[in-house]
């Protein structure tokens, strides 16, 4: 099968497991998200392990994990398929976007290094600049300055303040051309640590007790108030924040369903805060308050690591060492089977590619 890779040092660790997530302008029409996956799972290597479409937010978030170079591939495969059936000058919807193909983001899941995943990263950029004339900036663990990190910084001004944005040297594309395209937009690629969507029920329906909860243990942590309930602004004029307890920590109140309140979480890097943590610290706020956590909830799939650290922290017999248990002891532990069975080997990324 034909190669997109020409990277010595890539083509070394074909063991390694990549994830790429690639989001694209388009959750409303089957047929084009179908053309899509079918183009990248025709990549040998590679596993598809989930799609998900929104039609209010009019984007679809695909899942795919393989060896890099078949991952690479794909990305590029699918790229072509949505640049020629998505047009961003009739798209319109909830989420923020700049393009078709929006952002494809490249994961280390096992046996690779986020090194490898900036060199990906940066080959798609190199690849699908060159082959689809297409804008592209480098994010995340990618960017080449302090002002690409952060996606909603690249995104700012959405598909709509393309023109003027491209017009500025300070935002000129890091690969590919200046000029604004009306039918693909711009991308972003980047490497990342892997994202876990992850939700904890309580027995209540006070949204505004989870979102105290969550308060308290996200990164950002809640804003100062004085005794009047009014902001506190530091010397440089904005408002001072008391931190939360957890490192890499996205979360706020959400209702599961008109009786449920949940904290609704991001986790950005499940070695700092892990599931077990996060699940423990809500149920001790819980309690305080006189309530009670009654479920988990997983968005998505998980890495198999993060689910033996929490495996490992519920273990009763701490002799045991097989991973089925432990998994075992993980989905007890956070009540991962209370809303819904939890089937490990569909959810757990590494079994739900094989490569386990």
């Amino acid at each position: 099968m034909r190669t997109l890779m020409d990277s010595p040092r890539l083509s070394q660790f074909m063991a390694a497991l990549i994830e790429c997530v690639p989001n694209f302008s388009e959750g409303r029409d089957t047929a084009i998200i179908d053309a899509i996956t079918e183009a990248m799972t025709s990549v040998e290597g590679v596993t598809l392990l989930d799609v998900d479409m929104g039609a209010d937010f009019n984007r679809t978030v695909v899942t795919i994990v393989g060896p890099p170079d078949a991952v690479l591939e794909a990305a590029i495969c699918g790229t072509e398929i949505a640049l020629e059936l998505i047009d961003m000058s009739k798209h319109s919807g909830e989420h923020d976007r700049m393009g078709a193909v929006d952002v494809v983001p490249f994961i280390p899941i096992s046996n690779a290094t986020m090194a490898d995943c900036v060199e990906l990263s940066v080959k798609f950029a190199e690849l699908a600049s060159e082959k689809f004339g297409l804008p592209i900036y480098l994010y995340a663990e990618s960017a080449r300055s302090d002002d690409r990190i952060r996606l909603p910084d690249i995104r700012r001004g959405e598909y709509e303040g393309l023109i003027e944005k491209l017009a500025k040297p300070e935002w000129s594309p890091d690969y590919g051309p200046t000029e604004f395209k009306p039918t693909m937009g711009v991308t972003a690629t980047g490497a990342r640590n892997i994202l876990i969507a992850y939700n904890v029920n309580l027995d209540t329906n006070d949204k505004a007790s989870a979102n105290k909860i969550a308060g308290k243990l996200r990164t950002s942590g809640v804003l100062k108030k004085d005794a009047d309930g009014q902001k506190i602004l530091g010397p440089d004029g904005k408002p001072e924040r008391i931190p939360g307890k957890f490192q890499s920590l996205q979360a706020a109140g959400w209702m599961y369903n008109d009786d449920i309140a949940q904290v609704s979480m991001n986790l950005l890097d499940y070695s700092l805060t892990g599931l077990h943590s996060i699940t423990e610290a809500i149920r001790d706020e819980a309690s305080e308050m006189g309530l009670e956590v009654t479920a988990g909830e997983l968005v998505g799939l998980v890495p198999l690591n993060a689910i033996l650290d929490a495996g490992r922290f519920y273990n009763i017999d701490q002799e045991v060492t097989q991973t089925r248990e432990l998994v075992d002891a993980a989905i007890s532990g956070l009540k991962l089977d209370v809303l819904d069975t939890f089937i490990p080997d569909e959810r757990i990324i590494e079994w739900a590619a094989g490569s386990i």
